[in-house]
């Protein structure tokens, strides 16, 4: 009984020694209550709207401030027409375009009849359904204030709906794309992480460190063949996708590879460090986990719309790889977006693939020294 007491005293002076270990265990159930209380959310808030009011009357003017008022829109955007509102779909400005016809209000009067079209960016369907939803209990509200008698359609004020880049509201082809990121991710990062943090507690990692080999050297080798594994995947991903599952692909290939080439440098990038940091593989474990699958799901736009989150969210979403990764993916595969309108984004993958590049060296240098 003495020596079972001494041993589990002995494991916790172990753990407690490891502050890094005793910070995870401690931080990760705070930060995944955090992320799983605030970013699942199934209601809308400020989702981006544009509008194209064609006639500019009183009436629409006033269901233009009714729509404004309700929070679970934001008008970013106001069109002067028709040709403006491809493009800022294309670019991922606005999630849906209420569209007012000319002469609304004389219609109305004349004819209890006015059209209301509701273009929404469809590759988010449930998005595209609650935005929909939202719009005609805002415009049966208002059709109630003109005349309380009669029903919406009598008024002749139903949205007509428009559904782009995904008519049929398929869902798979919202969450096919975004798995690509989950799976790179958990390829790239975490077994890179663990498989490089293992030579260090073996105490291989100082033997290749004073080695005639440099440091840029030794992560070369070390992130090669996840490089490699993870092209494998992409191929293979793609393939299912449209083969198998049947989510269209509009764009370029060369593009989507040379991206997805890019977001796997990021990943590794990022698997490089976290086991630069990490002294043994539970910590790389759990701090990938935390610090990179968690917020790969849930604050990236996979499966929930950040628009919806708290806007602390919002802006550490900004801050999440895979969330520009995915914009690009979903725009080139369903929306056939080109470079000249993901180059933000790419930009961004790319600084934050050279930032995490050379704290990884700059690390690994202070242990050759």
């Amino acid at each position: 009984m003495n020596a079972f007491k001494g041993f589990v005293k002995k494991e916790f002076k172990q753990i407690y020694r490891d502050k890094r270990t005793l910070l995870v265990l401690f931080g990760m159930p705070v930060i995944m209550m955090i992320l799983f209380g605030f970013a699942i959310r199934n209601e809308i808030q400020s989702a981006e709207v544009a509008v194209l009011d064609l006639s500019k009357d009183s009436m629409t003017a006033e269901l233009i401030q009714k729509i404004e008022s309700n929070p679970s829109f934001d008008i970013t955007h106001y069109l002067q027409a028709y040709n403006e509102v491809e493009p800022l779909f294309q670019k991922g400005n606005v999630k849906a375009v209420l569209i007012f016809e000319n002469n609304f209000e004389q219609k109305m009067v004349r004819h209890s009849s006015a059209k209301i079209q509701m273009v929404t960016d469809a590759t988010d369907p449930n998005l595209a359904r609650l935005l929909q939803a939202y719009t005609s209990s805002i415009v049966q509200d208002f059709s109630d204030d003109l005349n309380p008698e009669i029903s919406i359609e009598q008024a002749g004020l139903s949205p007509e709906i428009r559904m782009m880049y995904n008519p049929e509201l398929r869902s798979v082809n919202l969450f096919v794309p975004g798995l690509i990121a989950v799976i790179l991710m958990l390829i790239s990062a975490l077994m890179t992480s663990i498989s490089i943090t293992r030579e260090k507690e073996m105490g291989n990692m100082e033997i290749l460190l004073v080695s005639p080999l440099k440091p840029y050297q030794i992560i070369i080798g070390k992130v090669l063949p996840y490089l490699v594994l993870s092209l494998v995947n992409v191929f293979t991903i793609l393939l299912l996708a449209i083969f198998v599952f049947e989510v269209p692909f509009e764009g370029s290939f060369i593009l989507f590879f040379a991206e997805s080439i890019l977001f796997i440098l990021t990943a590794l990038s990022l698997g490089v460090f976290i086991s630069a940091v990490a002294n043994n593989q539970q910590t790389a474990m759990m701090v990938s986990l935390a610090g990179l699958l968690l917020p790969t799901v849930l604050l990236s736009g996979f499966i929930f719309p950040i628009s919806s989150m708290p806007q602390v969210l919002q802006w550490i979403s900004h801050i999440i790889p895979a969330k520009w990764f995915l914009e690009i993916v979903r725009s080139i595969m369903l929306k056939g977006g080109g470079i000249s309108v993901l180059w933000f984004q790419t930009a961004i993958l790319v600084v934050i693939t050279l930032l995490f590049m050379g704290l990884s060296m700059k690390r690994f240098n202070v242990r050759l020294q």
